[in-house]
Order: structure tokens, then C-alpha cells, then sequence
């Protein structure tokens, strides 16, 4: 029989080394400007950068417009030929779910009036190391209280550390 000691020593561990929970970011297409003729989306999109599992979202009157994902020949050309996706709500979230260069266009002829944009996925960049975190604390913070900023990461250690102090600091083993 394993000891309440080493199941919370495991617990520990578990939820410090599970699977990182992410935040995907929602890009809305022209920001407050949302999906229109006259609108310079490739400045829009040059201040963004893209990640596998965030989305791109498109804002707009859907009677009047609407989203196509094309092929790069149908970006440049602004024609939906082949067109790999389609959306008409008016408030389309789309998953870009792949490292690549995603093109969309507005249909019913909009592309000619500036309702085209591209975009370039990366891949998530890796998580901080030890190393990482270790060099950005100062010798002058050692006193002061550990601040984690990593998210769920920074909360699962807080957490170990936490129970860990308590256990330990507590002789309860």
C-alpha cells in the first residue's frame, strides 16, 4: 500500500508537469474597423503575429459580405476558385490550426475593393526553461516574494510549492 505521503508527493508532481493549458488569441480582422472595402489589411496583419490554435475573426454585414480562404492564385488574382473555406455569419471565427500562410478575400467582388488579407502562422513557441526563468531573477529580488507570470504554469508551481512548504515546513513526514 503506497503512503498518503507519496500520493501527495505524486499529486504534486502530476499537476506540475500536466499537459500546459494555452490561450489562444482572437484576431479581429480590422480590429474596430472590422471587414470593409478601403481598409489596409496587410499594414493590420504586419501587427500581428500569429499563432497555431488562435483564430482570425471576421466582423461584417452579412448581407452585403463575406469570407473566402483561397489558394495564394486566388488571392492575388481575387478570385474564389477553389476556395477552401467559406463563411457568411457576420461574425466568423475561424481556428487556424496549421504553421502556414492562410489567404482570404472578400466575395462578391469586394477583393478589388481592398477586402483581402494573408496571414502567417508559427508554430507555438517553446515554454520558458529553468534556465529562462533563473535568469530573469536578480540577486537584488532574492528577498522579495516570487511572482510566477507564465500563467498556468506559473500557477501549477505556485501551487507544488505551496503544498510543498506547508508538507515539509509542517514536519509532516
Amino acid at each position: 500500500m503506497v503512503s498518503s505521503s507519496a500520493q501527495l508527493i505524486f499529486v504534486c508532481f502530476f499537476i506540475l508537469f500536466s499537459a500546459v493549458a494555452t490561450t489562444a488569441t482572437d484576431h479581429i480582422v480590422g480590429a474596430n474597423k472590422g471587414w470593409n472595402p478601403g481598409i489596409n489589411y496587410t499594414h493590420w496583419a504586419n501587427n500581428h503575429t500569429f499563432y497555431v490554435g488562435d483564430f482570425i475573426s471576421f466582423r461584417y454585414q452579412k448581407t452585403q459580405y463575406s469570407v473566402f480562404e483561397v489558394n495564394q492564385t486566388g488571392y492575388e488574382n481575387c478570385t474564389t476558385d477553389g476556395a477552401v473555406g467559406n463563411w457568411t455569419s457576420g461574425k466568423d471565427f475561424i481556428p487556424l490550426n496549421k504553421a502556414k500562410r492562410y489567404y482570404f478575400i472578400g466575395g462578391n467582388g469586394q477583393c478589388f475593393n481592398g477586402m483581402k488579407v494573408t496571414v502567417l502562422v508559427h508554430h507555438l513557441p517553446p515554454p520558458p526553461t529553468s534556465a529562462t526563468v533563473a535568469a530573469n531573477v536578480k540577486a537584488s529580488d532574492s528577498a522579495a516574494p516570487l511572482v510566477f507570470r507564465e500563467g498556468m504554469v506559473g500557477l501549477r508551481a505556485a501551487l507544488v510549492l505551496a503544498v510543498a512548504s506547508i508538507w515539509f515546513g509542517s514536519g509532516w513526514i
